[in-house]
């Protein structure tokens, strides 16, 4: 089974705003790193610079990360984890998804890599938990952290 990491997982791994949303994140990570389960798009690394680099009005208006740090960590990610790039069969996969799903552009190009690249799985708390969209089930990690109860596969156990 392969798994496809959501932009909210990489975030909140170097968030300490919400700390059972982190441990979830980092455990996710470490397991999917040593299991080899994790494959991380293209979008999720573009995101991620974005999002922990923009000023947070919490923090002080202070990033996440500086962007020095930001850059490094996701160079990191990719060597780390396999990449999927977009293509011309993404890209279309994405616009099908968008009208089939109801799916905003960024949840049905992720969506996209999945199906399009035979992933079984996206982890993310941006879609329906459980939903299958096409052949791609959606899984959210995070909600064991808001102390719900589901089955989750072995890479989410406490």
């Amino acid at each position: 089974m392969r798994l496809l990491v959501d932009t909210n997982l990489l975030v909140y791994a170097y968030d300490p705003r919400d700390p059972d949303k982190q441990r979830v994140a980092l455990r996710t990570l470490e397991r999917g790193l040593i299991d080899d389960l994790l494959v991380l798009p293209h979008q999720a690394v573009v995101e991620f610079v974005a999002a922990v680099t923009r000023p947070q009005r919490d923090l002080d208006d202070r990033p996440l990360l500086t962007r020095t740090v930001a850059l490094r960590e996701a160079e990191d990610l990719m060597s780390q984890f396999p990449m999927l790039y977009p293509g011309e069969a993404v890209l279309r996969t994405a616009l099908r998804g968008a009208l089939t799903y109801q799916l905003s552009w960024f949840d049905a190009h992720l969506w996209a890599y999945a199906e399009v690249h035979g992933v079984d799985e996206i982890l993310s708390e941006d879609c329906e938990h459980g939903r299958l969209y096409g052949t791609v089930r959606v899984r959210d990690p995070f909600l064991e952290a808001a102390d719900e109860v589901y089955e989750l596969p072995p890479l989410y156990e406490a």
